[in-house]
Protein backbone atom coordinates (compact mmCIF):
# COMPACT_ATOMS: atom_id res chain seq x y z
CA UNK A 1 0.00 0.00 0.00
CA UNK A 2 1.23 3.48 -0.84
CA UNK A 3 2.19 5.21 2.42
CA UNK A 4 0.14 8.26 3.44
CA UNK A 5 1.41 11.55 2.10
CA UNK A 6 1.93 14.53 4.36
CA UNK A 7 2.94 18.16 3.98
CA UNK A 8 3.39 21.06 6.36
CA UNK A 9 3.12 24.68 5.28
CA UNK A 10 3.62 28.03 6.97
CA UNK A 11 1.85 31.26 5.99
CA UNK A 12 1.64 34.74 7.49
CA UNK A 13 -1.31 37.11 7.85
CA UNK A 14 -1.70 40.18 5.70
CA UNK A 15 -3.22 43.56 6.36
CA UNK A 16 -5.04 45.20 3.47
CA UNK A 17 -4.05 48.78 2.78
CA UNK A 18 -6.91 49.01 0.30
CA UNK A 19 -9.65 46.78 1.66
CA UNK A 20 -11.61 43.84 0.34
CA UNK A 21 -15.18 44.13 1.57
CA UNK A 22 -18.00 42.59 -0.44
CA UNK A 23 -18.27 39.65 -2.84
CA UNK A 24 -19.46 39.55 -6.41
CA UNK A 25 -19.75 35.75 -6.18
CA UNK A 26 -20.30 34.08 -2.79
CA UNK A 27 -19.48 30.53 -3.91
CA UNK A 28 -16.22 31.34 -5.70
CA UNK A 29 -15.38 34.19 -3.28
CA UNK A 30 -14.88 36.74 -6.04
CA UNK A 31 -14.55 40.27 -4.62
CA UNK A 32 -16.41 43.30 -5.89
CA UNK A 33 -13.14 45.23 -6.26
CA UNK A 34 -9.39 44.76 -6.25
CA UNK A 35 -7.42 45.11 -3.01
CA UNK A 36 -3.79 45.71 -1.99
CA UNK A 37 -2.12 44.32 1.12
CA UNK A 38 1.06 43.94 3.14
CA UNK A 39 2.04 40.44 4.23
CA UNK A 40 3.43 40.58 7.77
CA UNK A 41 6.44 38.89 9.32
CA UNK A 42 4.57 38.03 12.54
CA UNK A 43 1.84 35.60 13.67
CA UNK A 44 2.46 32.69 11.26
CA UNK A 45 0.05 29.78 10.95
CA UNK A 46 1.54 26.31 10.54
CA UNK A 47 -0.66 23.62 9.01
CA UNK A 48 -0.03 19.93 8.41
CA UNK A 49 -2.15 17.76 6.13
CA UNK A 50 -1.67 14.00 6.46
CA UNK A 51 -3.54 11.70 4.11
CA UNK A 52 -5.24 8.74 5.83
CA UNK A 53 -6.43 6.18 3.27
CA UNK A 54 -8.11 4.01 5.90
CA UNK A 55 -10.05 6.85 7.56
CA UNK A 56 -13.77 7.30 6.89
CA UNK A 57 -13.76 11.07 7.48
CA UNK A 58 -11.43 13.99 7.97
CA UNK A 59 -10.01 14.88 11.37
CA UNK A 60 -9.48 18.60 11.92
CA UNK A 61 -7.45 19.94 14.85
CA UNK A 62 -7.11 23.65 15.59
CA UNK A 63 -4.43 24.34 18.18
CA UNK A 64 -4.75 20.71 19.36
CA UNK A 65 -8.53 20.99 19.79
CA UNK A 66 -11.03 19.19 17.52
CA UNK A 67 -12.83 21.61 15.24
CA UNK A 68 -16.60 21.67 15.49
CA UNK A 69 -19.64 23.16 13.81
CA UNK A 70 -19.15 25.64 10.99
CA UNK A 71 -15.37 25.71 11.46
CA UNK A 72 -15.16 21.97 10.82
CA UNK A 73 -17.60 22.16 7.91
CA UNK A 74 -15.69 25.01 6.28
CA UNK A 75 -12.37 23.17 6.38
CA UNK A 76 -13.91 19.88 5.24
CA UNK A 77 -15.52 21.67 2.28
CA UNK A 78 -12.13 23.09 1.38
CA UNK A 79 -10.48 19.66 1.56
CA UNK A 80 -13.31 18.30 -0.61
CA UNK A 81 -12.46 20.95 -3.20
CA UNK A 82 -8.80 19.88 -3.17
CA UNK A 83 -9.79 16.22 -3.42
CA UNK A 84 -12.09 16.89 -6.36
CA UNK A 85 -9.24 18.56 -8.23
CA UNK A 86 -6.86 15.74 -7.34
CA UNK A 87 -9.33 12.99 -8.26
CA UNK A 88 -9.04 11.57 -4.76
CA UNK A 89 -11.44 10.40 -2.07
CA UNK A 90 -8.80 9.96 0.61
CA UNK A 91 -9.57 11.53 3.96
CA UNK A 92 -6.99 13.54 5.85
CA UNK A 93 -5.90 14.68 9.25
CA UNK A 94 -5.43 18.45 9.25
CA UNK A 95 -3.72 20.09 12.22
CA UNK A 96 -3.03 23.80 12.41
CA UNK A 97 -1.21 25.93 14.96
CA UNK A 98 -2.10 29.62 15.15
CA UNK A 99 0.01 32.30 16.76
CA UNK A 100 -2.42 35.11 15.99
CA UNK A 101 -5.52 35.80 18.11
CA UNK A 102 -8.36 34.16 16.15
CA UNK A 103 -11.40 36.16 14.98
CA UNK A 104 -10.10 39.49 16.29
CA UNK A 105 -9.47 41.30 13.00
CA UNK A 106 -5.84 40.25 12.65
CA UNK A 107 -6.25 38.11 9.53
CA UNK A 108 -6.02 34.69 11.17
CA UNK A 109 -8.13 33.12 8.40
CA UNK A 110 -5.83 34.55 5.71
CA UNK A 111 -2.77 32.87 7.20
CA UNK A 112 -4.68 29.71 8.06
CA UNK A 113 -6.19 29.07 4.65
CA UNK A 114 -3.04 30.05 2.76
CA UNK A 115 -1.11 27.47 4.79
CA UNK A 116 -3.90 24.91 4.35
CA UNK A 117 -4.04 25.48 0.59
CA UNK A 118 -0.30 24.96 0.19
CA UNK A 119 -0.13 21.92 2.51
CA UNK A 120 -3.21 20.25 1.01
CA UNK A 121 -2.14 20.90 -2.59
CA UNK A 122 1.24 19.33 -1.81
CA UNK A 123 -0.17 16.36 0.09
CA UNK A 124 -2.70 15.55 -2.65
CA UNK A 125 -0.15 16.11 -5.42
CA UNK A 126 -1.80 18.98 -7.26
CA UNK A 127 1.44 20.68 -8.33
CA UNK A 128 0.02 24.22 -8.48
CA UNK A 129 1.92 27.33 -9.46
CA UNK A 130 1.60 30.41 -7.23
CA UNK A 131 -1.25 31.99 -9.17
CA UNK A 132 -3.29 28.80 -9.08
CA UNK A 133 -2.44 28.40 -5.39
CA UNK A 134 -3.73 31.92 -4.67
CA UNK A 135 -6.97 31.05 -6.47
CA UNK A 136 -7.30 27.87 -4.40
CA UNK A 137 -6.61 29.70 -1.12
CA UNK A 138 -9.24 32.28 -2.10
CA UNK A 139 -11.90 29.57 -1.97
CA UNK A 140 -11.23 29.10 1.76
CA UNK A 141 -10.95 32.76 2.73
CA UNK A 142 -10.77 35.63 0.28
CA UNK A 143 -7.84 37.38 1.93
CA UNK A 144 -5.89 34.10 1.97
CA UNK A 145 -5.28 34.63 -1.75
CA UNK A 146 -2.94 37.46 -0.73
CA UNK A 147 -1.09 35.55 2.03
CA UNK A 148 0.21 33.10 -0.58
CA UNK A 149 2.70 35.86 -1.44
CA UNK A 150 5.10 37.92 0.62
CA UNK A 151 5.66 41.66 0.59
CA UNK A 152 2.98 43.85 -0.98
CA UNK A 153 0.26 42.02 -2.88
CA UNK A 154 -2.47 42.97 -5.37
CA UNK A 155 -5.58 40.78 -5.42
CA UNK A 156 -7.38 41.23 -8.73
CA UNK A 157 -11.15 40.87 -8.71
CA UNK A 158 -11.14 40.01 -12.39
CA UNK A 159 -13.45 41.11 -15.17
CA UNK A 160 -17.10 40.57 -14.21
CA UNK A 161 -17.72 39.58 -17.84
CA UNK A 162 -14.99 36.92 -17.95
CA UNK A 163 -16.15 33.50 -19.14
CA UNK A 164 -14.31 31.81 -16.25
CA UNK A 165 -14.69 33.92 -13.11
CA UNK A 166 -12.51 31.56 -11.06
CA UNK A 167 -9.39 31.88 -13.19
CA UNK A 168 -9.88 35.65 -13.60
CA UNK A 169 -9.52 36.44 -9.86
CA UNK A 170 -6.09 35.88 -8.31
CA UNK A 171 -3.41 37.62 -6.31
CA UNK A 172 0.07 38.59 -7.45
CA UNK A 173 2.99 40.45 -5.87
CA UNK A 174 3.45 44.16 -6.55
CA UNK A 175 6.91 44.38 -8.14
CA UNK A 176 9.62 46.94 -7.44
CA UNK A 177 8.12 48.37 -4.23
CA UNK A 178 10.54 50.82 -2.59
CA UNK A 179 8.45 51.61 0.49
CA UNK A 180 10.31 51.22 3.80
CA UNK A 181 7.42 51.00 6.23
CA UNK A 182 6.45 49.20 9.40
CA UNK A 183 3.05 48.42 10.78
CA UNK A 184 2.36 48.68 14.51
CA UNK A 185 -0.51 46.49 15.71
CA UNK A 186 -2.20 48.01 18.76
CA UNK A 187 -3.97 45.09 20.43
CA UNK A 188 -7.14 46.53 21.88
CA UNK A 189 -8.80 43.13 22.31
CA UNK A 190 -7.82 39.52 21.71
CA UNK A 191 -11.21 37.81 21.92
CA UNK A 192 -13.51 36.85 19.07
CA UNK A 193 -15.44 39.63 17.37
CA UNK A 194 -19.22 39.93 17.78
CA UNK A 195 -20.08 39.38 14.10
CA UNK A 196 -18.10 37.19 11.68
CA UNK A 197 -16.50 38.86 8.70
CA UNK A 198 -18.64 36.82 6.32
CA UNK A 199 -21.91 37.89 7.93
CA UNK A 200 -20.75 41.49 8.31
CA UNK A 201 -19.72 41.63 4.67
CA UNK A 202 -23.07 40.32 3.45
CA UNK A 203 -25.06 42.70 5.66
CA UNK A 204 -22.97 45.74 4.69
CA UNK A 205 -23.18 45.01 1.00
CA UNK A 206 -26.94 44.45 1.09
CA UNK A 207 -28.11 47.16 3.49
CA UNK A 208 -25.59 50.00 3.90
CA UNK A 209 -26.54 53.13 1.92
CA UNK A 210 -22.86 54.16 2.08
CA UNK A 211 -21.53 50.99 0.47
CA UNK A 212 -21.79 51.94 -3.24
CA UNK A 213 -19.85 55.15 -2.67
CA UNK A 214 -17.16 53.37 -0.65
CA UNK A 215 -16.83 50.69 -3.34
CA UNK A 216 -16.40 53.30 -6.06
CA UNK A 217 -13.73 55.06 -3.97
CA UNK A 218 -11.93 51.75 -3.42
CA UNK A 219 -11.72 51.15 -7.15
CA UNK A 220 -10.10 54.57 -7.49
CA UNK A 221 -7.77 53.93 -4.54
CA UNK A 222 -6.15 50.76 -5.93
CA UNK A 223 -4.14 52.30 -8.80
CA UNK A 224 -3.22 55.29 -6.62
CA UNK A 225 -1.97 52.98 -3.86
CA UNK A 226 -0.05 50.79 -6.28
CA UNK A 227 1.81 53.78 -7.71
CA UNK A 228 2.55 55.12 -4.23
CA UNK A 229 3.96 51.76 -3.07
CA UNK A 230 6.28 51.54 -6.05
CA UNK A 231 7.37 55.18 -5.57
CA UNK A 232 7.99 54.63 -1.85
CA UNK A 233 5.60 57.47 -1.05
CA UNK A 234 4.63 56.64 2.53
CA UNK A 235 2.53 59.78 3.03
CA UNK A 236 0.27 58.90 0.10
CA UNK A 237 0.14 55.24 1.10
CA UNK A 238 -0.84 56.24 4.63
CA UNK A 239 -3.51 58.72 3.60
CA UNK A 240 -5.15 56.24 1.21
CA UNK A 241 -4.99 53.37 3.72
CA UNK A 242 -6.55 55.41 6.52
CA UNK A 243 -9.27 56.89 4.33
CA UNK A 244 -10.16 53.51 2.86
CA UNK A 245 -10.29 51.71 6.23
CA UNK A 246 -12.29 54.37 8.05
CA UNK A 247 -14.68 54.49 5.11
CA UNK A 248 -15.16 50.74 5.31
CA UNK A 249 -16.01 50.94 9.01
CA UNK A 250 -18.46 53.76 8.28
CA UNK A 251 -20.27 51.58 5.74
CA UNK A 252 -20.55 48.78 8.32
CA UNK A 253 -21.84 51.13 10.97
CA UNK A 254 -24.57 52.38 8.61
CA UNK A 255 -25.73 48.84 7.78
CA UNK A 256 -29.09 47.63 9.09
CA UNK A 257 -28.68 46.60 11.84
CA UNK A 258 -25.32 48.33 12.31
CA UNK A 259 -22.09 46.33 12.59
CA UNK A 260 -19.83 48.07 15.07
CA UNK A 261 -16.30 46.79 15.48
CA UNK A 262 -14.77 50.06 16.67
CA UNK A 263 -14.94 50.09 20.46
CA UNK A 264 -14.27 52.90 22.93
CA UNK A 265 -10.73 51.57 23.22
CA UNK A 266 -10.37 51.60 19.39
CA UNK A 267 -11.43 55.25 19.28
CA UNK A 268 -8.97 56.05 22.08
CA UNK A 269 -6.14 54.57 20.00
CA UNK A 270 -7.31 56.35 16.84
CA UNK A 271 -7.41 59.67 18.72
CA UNK A 272 -3.81 59.11 19.83
CA UNK A 273 -2.73 58.41 16.24
CA UNK A 274 -4.39 61.64 15.11
CA UNK A 275 -2.66 63.54 17.94
CA UNK A 276 0.70 62.14 16.95
CA UNK A 277 0.15 63.15 13.35
CA UNK A 278 -0.87 66.67 14.33
CA UNK A 279 2.40 66.92 16.25
CA UNK A 280 4.31 66.09 13.07
CA UNK A 281 4.65 62.30 13.21
CA UNK A 282 4.14 60.32 10.02
CA UNK A 283 1.52 57.85 11.30
CA UNK A 284 -1.71 56.61 9.76
CA UNK A 285 -4.30 54.18 11.09
CA UNK A 286 -5.97 51.23 9.43
CA UNK A 287 -8.37 48.60 10.78
CA UNK A 288 -9.75 45.32 9.52
CA UNK A 289 -13.01 43.74 10.67
CA UNK A 290 -12.30 43.93 14.38
CA UNK A 291 -11.41 46.40 17.13
CA UNK A 292 -7.62 46.33 16.82
CA UNK A 293 -5.84 49.27 15.24
CA UNK A 294 -2.82 49.02 12.98
CA UNK A 295 -0.57 52.03 12.51
CA UNK A 296 1.51 52.53 9.39
CA UNK A 297 4.75 54.42 9.97
CA UNK A 298 8.36 54.80 8.75
CA UNK A 299 10.29 51.66 9.64
CA UNK A 300 13.16 53.49 11.41
CA UNK A 301 10.67 55.21 13.76
CA UNK A 302 8.58 52.13 14.59
CA UNK A 303 10.11 51.25 17.97
CA UNK A 304 9.75 54.76 19.35
CA UNK A 305 6.24 55.25 17.99
CA UNK A 306 5.10 51.88 19.32
CA UNK A 307 6.39 52.79 22.77
CA UNK A 308 4.55 56.12 22.67
CA UNK A 309 1.33 54.42 21.59
CA UNK A 310 1.69 51.83 24.33
CA UNK A 311 2.28 54.45 27.01
CA UNK A 312 -0.58 56.69 25.82
CA UNK A 313 -3.20 53.96 25.39
CA UNK A 314 -2.21 51.21 27.81
CA UNK A 315 -2.57 48.66 25.02
CA UNK A 316 0.07 46.11 24.00
CA UNK A 317 1.77 46.81 20.69
CA UNK A 318 3.54 44.65 18.15
CA UNK A 319 5.77 45.81 15.31
CA UNK A 320 5.56 44.05 11.95
CA UNK A 321 7.55 44.43 8.77
CA UNK A 322 6.92 42.81 5.40
CA UNK A 323 6.84 39.04 5.65
CA UNK A 324 7.53 36.06 3.40
CA UNK A 325 5.39 34.11 0.99
CA UNK A 326 3.78 30.89 2.19
CA UNK A 327 6.29 28.06 2.19
CA UNK A 328 6.56 24.34 2.76
CA UNK A 329 8.32 23.27 5.93
CA UNK A 330 10.79 20.45 5.62
CA UNK A 331 10.46 17.53 8.03
CA UNK A 332 12.28 18.32 11.27
CA UNK A 333 12.35 22.06 10.52
CA UNK A 334 10.82 23.92 13.45
CA UNK A 335 11.50 27.42 12.11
Amino acid sequence: MTPPRAATAVAHPNIALVKYWGKRDEDLIIPCADSLSMTLDVYPATTTVLLKPDAAADTVLIDDNPAQGEQLARITRFLDLVRSRAGSRTAAVMATKNTVPVSAGLASSAAGFAALALAAAQAYGLGLDRRALSRLARRGSGSAARSVYGGFVHWRAGDSGAADQDTASYAEPVPDVTLDAALIAVLVERGPKPVSSREAMRRTQRTSPAYPQWLAATRDDVPLMRRALIAGDLDTVGRIAERNAMGMHHTMETARPPIVYRTAASHHVLAQVYRQRRSGERVWATMDAGPNVKVLCPAPEASRLARELREATGCPTLIARTGPAAYLQEEGDDS
